[in-house]
């Protein structure tokens, strides 16, 4: 039976990132295994595919903290300046990097470039292994140790075994720990979009009355897409030629970026709110989509997890004698409760506030986008929290 201090299962963004954080801050004196389900390579992995991603200026200081960052900087695309606005209505405020004194608000990076990164990273470090392509069937908890069985028969043991297996977590259900859910009614399709006029390093935000629709700077002058609609016109827009699809698109975002036109291979996914309150259990964590899946209208769900990831971490290199035990994952749990709370409340109020066209709202939030670009005591808190500068 193999032996190691921390099993992982899950090897995406948040599994890696942690197997790599809790390398980088032991310095070598903890044995991980990251169990992944599909073939580690950035091609193939779901988790790694075509889809981008926007890390918050807090997220990026953590990641050069755990020397992380240096080798991803050269794939990212910085955001300078982000626009958020209210589809015809005045209401709209600005961020400027200017605004916090730095390079930039954050960085947009696809998945598959951090992928490669990763898989390149953990497949150098003696310390780290990968298992894969294998999934974990069994977990046996005792007292000082986990027993943690694969699909391929073979078995691990472990003081902490960590659940990154995304929002339907398979260890979170034989643990037996509840998942809370809440359908949003919107689904989230996505591509790459290239536009008239060069971005500049700008993201955009606007609101319409389906739902909110983001554009996100990237390598090559090209946009990501996210666009939030009901379910059955997110189907129609699926199904448009690609001319069609960017007419509508046109019509919903408006023309600060001169012509929509290009558009790239499309997607789409259900957004719903999968919240797990307990992140921990007797020698069990759970970081990532596995403890929260929030809806991308503030961008807060990657970046929350790497907070989760990065206090876990330092958690347990804090113990390096025994990383499972219970004042360990307690100290975890207890410093995590207030941003992991806010965080959730904060993105399903904004849903709540921007998706729907009911007069009071309509008036209310323009009220608000207004007194922000003019008010600063209004600006910072949301400012702070979109920037991933919060206690951890």
């Amino acid at each position: 039976m193999k032996q190691f201090d921390v099993v992982i299962a899950g090897g995406a963004m948040a599994g890696m990132t942690l197997a790599l954080a809790i390398d980088s801050l032991a310095h070598g004196k903890l044995r991980v295994a990251v169990v992944e389900a599909y073939q580690v390579d950035h091609q193939a992995h779901p988790g790694f595919d075509s889809r981008s991603i926007a890390l918050s200026h807090g997220t990026v200081q953590i990641l050069q903290q755990l020397n992380l960052w240096q080798q991803i900087e050269p794939v990212a695309t910085a955001i300078k300046h982000i626009h958020v606005s209210d589809q015809s209505h005045a209401g709209m405020t600005d961020i400027d990097c200017q605004d916090i004194a730095a390079s930039a608000l954050g960085y947009v990076v696809e998945l598959a470039d951090v992928g490669r990164i990763y898989h390149h990273k953990a497949m150098q470090n003696p310390q780290i292994e990968l298992l894969c392509p294998n999934s974990v069937t069994d977990i046996e908890r005792l007292q000082t140790h986990n027993v943690v069985t694969l699909d391929n028969g073979e078995q691990l043991q472990c003081q902490l075994l960590v659940a990154a297996d995304g929002a339907i977590s398979a260890c979170c259900a034989q643990i037996g720990i509840p998942l809370r859910e809440h359908d949003f009614n919107q689904v989230a399709v996505i591509a790459n979009i290239r536009t008239q006029v060069a971005h500049n390093g700008r993201a955009f935000e606007r609101f319409t009355h389906q739902g909110p629709v983001a554009l996100l700077p990237m390598s090559d002058n090209r946009m990501s897409l996210v666009w939030c609609l009901r379910p059955e016109q997110a189907k129609k827009v699926l199904g448009l030629s690609d001319a069609e699809f960017l007419l509508n698109l046109q019509t919903e975002f408006g023309w600060r970026l001169g012509q929509l036109t290009e558009v790239g291979e499309r997607a789409s996914y259900p957004l719903l709110l999968r919240y797990r309150e307990n992140n921990v259990s007797h020698r069990f964590a759970i970081v990532g989509n596995a403890a929260q899946t929030l809806h991308p209208i503030a961008g807060q769900g990657f970046n929350l997890g790497i907070r989760d990831v990065a206090s876990l971490a330092e958690e347990l290199v804090s113990s390096l004698e025994d990383v499972g035990r219970y004042s360990v994952l307690s100290r975890f749990k207890h410093r995590r409760v207030e941003d992991r709370t806010r965080t959730i409340e904060m993105t399903s109020s904004l849903v709540h506030l921007f998706s729907n066209d009911y007069l009071t709202m309509r008036i209310g939030r323009n009220l608000g986008l207004a007194m922000m670009d003019n008010v600063p005591q209004l600006k910072s808190p949301l400012l702070l929290r979109t920037l991933g500068l919060v206690a951890r």
